[in-house]
């Protein structure tokens, strides 16, 4: 059996869109959380999408993860517009300082 290894997660950024790359070693697709810039101190998740060959190990919460830390340290809010991280950020009452709403 292979052993999965954590995700490595980049960012990439245009002027008014962003989105979080997760790939892991031995799975050739990536998943990714894409957002939305409305100023410099918001933006909106838009879209998580992880494929089924990573499904169950957690690299969609690795992907949340990023995205709140990365608000921390920018000191924004997010939009949860995404029902994924909108579902996790229900769950994890930590992260109430970086979510609008």
């Amino acid at each position: 059996m292979t052993e999965i290894s954590k995700p490595a997660i980049t960012l990439e950024m245009e002027a008014t869109k962003g989105r979080y790359i997760a790939k892991v070693n031995g799975i050739q697709v990536a998943a990714e959380l894409t957002f939305s810039v409305v100023n410099d101190q918001l933006i909106i998740a838009d879209h998580t999408g992880v494929p089924d060959a990573m499904r169950g190990l957690g690299v969609g919460k690795a992907l949340v993860e990023r995205l709140v830390s990365d608000a921390r340290k920018k000191q924004i809010k997010i939009v949860p517009l995404c029902p994924y991280v909108n579902a996790l950020r229900k769950k994890h009452a930590e992260w109430a300082d970086v979510f609008q709403g």
